[in-house]
């Protein structure tokens, strides 16, 4: 007959056995994280990035931005938004950041507005995965199912920021490299660069192309930009990412490639005898299957390391620490 205390030990051993396999992880995320405690955050968050884009729809794009520039570094963990009060490795002065990132007071502004109903629960990283998908939405790009649950870093890294971003001046190889030492595909590279088919760059990141009379560049395209892009000074003058439709998410940019028309080095290597060169083609052809792609990577982006569970933080203000 089976002792009282060896049975305990039996029943104690199931029930610790229980409890680990139907313990959620704490790096799970799920949309439907604010579904109960705070219900209305998503449509609160929608409603004001709508206001900002219609106020300046270039903001779509930089919102877009601000989120992958985030998620290169440290994961998606809101450290971008942090200002140099806040962390004195603030990577907001990281030279890809510094006079170029944007958005920072509309995330903010979103973020107050949250915390106006449901005040300490919902994340700033979140907040900024939530307006990158609602930007994209707001000038015809794709929509998709963002997964919550992040919590806030305490933390920045300038020199992360310097190092793990890719830069305009990126070869294939080294872009294939940096996204693919954050979990992400060639094809997912291919998806989000995408982006480009938003925004503007300033005339220091693309001189040395359009004044390079290289075989990889239209002519007549170098010969337009150059109007607006000196050989010397100016350097903060800014063109159109996409000529044709700068402010509207569509599949523009990859025909753009395929015409030699990328105004950046590092898009232009996408298209130009490269293993990329199939993608680019395809979603030159298909706009759903890019849309549908995009959509997917920047699923895939907005995983990379999530502080969750009782890492990180909820800032109250996105810029600072509580």
């Amino acid at each position: 007959m089976m002792s009282s205390a060896l049975l305990s030990s039996i029943v104690s051993a199931l029930l610790l056995l229980f409890f680990l396999f139907n313990t959620p992880s704490n790096a799970q995320l799920s949309s439907t994280f604010y579904d109960q405690t705070c219900p209305k955050a998503l449509s609160t968050i929608r409603t004001s990035i709508r206001k900002a884009i219609s106020s300046e729809r270039r903001m779509a794009a930089s919102l877009i931005r601000l989120h992958f520039h985030d998620c290169f570094v440290q994961g998606c963990d809101a450290s971008i938004l942090l200002d140099e009060a806040a962390t004195s490795t603030s990577e907001r002065s990281a030279l890809p950041n510094k006079n170029s990132a944007r958005g920072y007071e509309v995330i903010d502004t979103a973020k107050a507005e949250v915390e106006k109903i449901c005040p300490g629960v919902v994340s700033c990283a979140d907040v900024l995965a939530v307006a990158a998908r609602d930007a994209s939405a707001a000038v015809g790009g794709p929509s998709w199912t963002v997964k919550l649950g992040r919590r806030d870093s305490t933390t920045a890294s300038r020199a992360l920021a310097e190092s793990d971003l890719p830069s305009f001046q990126s070869s294939l190889d080294q872009l294939i490299s940096n996204f693919g030492a954050k979990g992400l595909s060639t094809r997912d590279m291919v998806a989000l660069s995408g982006a480009h088919t938003l925004g503007q760059a300033q005339c220091f990141t693309f001189r040395d192309r359009i004044y390079s009379n290289g075989s990889d560049i239209d002519a007549g395209f170098a010969s337009t930009r150059k109007r607006g892009c000196p050989a010397s000074g100016q350097d903060s003058n800014l063109a159109p990412l996409d000529l044709v439709t700068p402010n509207s998410f569509d599949n523009s940019y990859y025909k753009n490639l395929m015409q030699k028309k990328g105004l950046l080095h590092s898009d232009q290597v996408l298209f130009n005898g490269g293993s990329t060169d199939s993608i680019v083609s395809e979603y030159s052809q298909n706009p759903s299957t890019f849309n549908s792609d995009f959509a997917s990577a920047i699923i895939k982006m907005g995983d990379i390391d999530p502080l969750t569970g009782q890492n990180g933080i909820i800032r109250k203000i996105c810029s600072s620490l509580n």
